[in-house]
């Protein structure tokens, strides 16, 4: 019998046996949801395929390479007034040494020597 034609007299339910029910049809929705969404998609990418593109190539998705990590960099200049201050000498110059130069120093003044 199909389940459409099935009658469930709710009335005649207890509450655990709505909520079992209940849950069952929330289920079921989901899983409906999930076959109509792979469905479609797997529809879709056979249309793409029909013109020679993949999905990710119509809706503009790029893959992306995994970044190396580096390895870490020394410190190349110390803050004089707080010796556990450093910077590697890459990328933005810290605070510190910001006015240090504002003030007429030059950044050779904060090198570390080799240690």
């Amino acid at each position: 019998m199909d389940a459409m034609q099935q009658n469930i007299d709710l009335e005649s339910l207890s509450l655990e046996e709505l909520k079992s029910l209940q849950k069952d049809v929330t289920k079921h929705i989901e899983n409906y949801e999930v076959r109509k969404r792979n469905e479609a998609a797997r529809k879709t990418a056979e249309f793409a395929a029909q013109f020679g593109f993949s999905l990710d190539e119509l809706a503009g998705v790029t893959k992306t390479r995994a970044r190396r990590s580096l390895p870490p960099v020394k410190p190349k200049y110390r803050n004089p007034d707080d010796a556990s201050v450093t910077w590697s000498g890459r990328g933005r110059k810290p605070i510190w040494l910001e006015a240090k130069l504002a003030e007429g120093a030059m950044v050779e003044d904060f090198l570390i020597e080799n240690e």
